[in-house]
């Protein structure tokens, strides 16, 4: 087998996408034959070197894995956590090693991809593929037209002006004082969606991501999982 560079034989061994593996290969987490690699030209011969990541043997898995995950409220989308929160891995047992593609933070249930592809997690995450990502959120308050005309427009976050979004009202109760919408977007920004509702004055009171693509959790109970089908990963790459 030929040589191939040490962050793409990383990503292949499922350990995370080809970016975070240079990263990890930068911090000096990564082990050739027993030896820090901290160089992102290095390659490796699959056959015949040792690859460590954190101290553990990683391999190229023959079969590649593709899991779609209703995530509940309260775990972390961490492969490991300091902290000793729940994660999702904890929820989905499988014999893989895999990985989150993309994250979802701690109070937003929703549709989460687990892999151990990790040229899919770098083709899925990779802001020019533009997936899109449609969100429920429930709000604070009742919201207006022209606030629903500025969350399609974009709206200014942390220094940033929000590329276009799609924006419907689900419900609105007047008695109860609170909104449900619909946001489909196509970036990643961490806690986007919260920023954006607070970005038109907006309490977040709860986060749903209902689909990845066109790919939906309305047929998963929170917590359950089940492999992604042959033309929904067709879909997503």
């Amino acid at each position: 087998m030929e040589e191939i560079r040490l962050q793409k034989y990383l990503a292949e061994c499922g350990v995370a996408s080809r970016r975070k593996c240079e990263e990890y290969i930068l911090q000096g987490d990564v082990q050739v034959n027993n030896k820090v690699v901290t160089e992102l030209g290095t390659k490796v011969n699959p056959k015949k070197d040792i690859v460590k990541f954190k101290n553990k043997e990683v391999k190229i898995e023959e079969k590649h894995i593709y899991i779609l995950l209703n995530k509940p409220i309260g775990y972390v989308t961490t492969v490991s956590d300091q902290f000793d929160r729940d994660a999702v891995l904890d929820l989905v047992k499988v014999k893989e090693r895999i990985v989150p593609v993309g994250r979802l933070d701690m109070y937003t249930s929703g549709a989460l991809i687990l892999t151990n592809d990790g040229d899919f997690v770098f083709k899925v995450t990779h802001p020019k593929h533009e997936i899109t990502k449609t969100y429920t959120v429930t709000l604070k308050g009742i919201i207006q037209a022209n606030e629903i005309e500025q969350l399609q427009k974009g709206v200014k976050i942390d220094d940033y002006i929000t590329k276009p979004a799609k924006v419907k009202i689900l419900k609105t109760d007047l008695e109860k004082d609170i909104s449900r919408i619909e946001i489909t977007i196509h970036e990643g920004k961490n806690r986007q969606v919260r920023k954006m509702c607070e970005a038109i004055g907006k309490k977040v009171l709860a986060l749903h991501r209902s689909k990845i693509g066109n790919i939906g959790v309305k047929d998963l109970k929170i917590g359950e999982w089940r492999y992604l089908k042959k033309e929904e990963i067709k879909g997503l790459m």
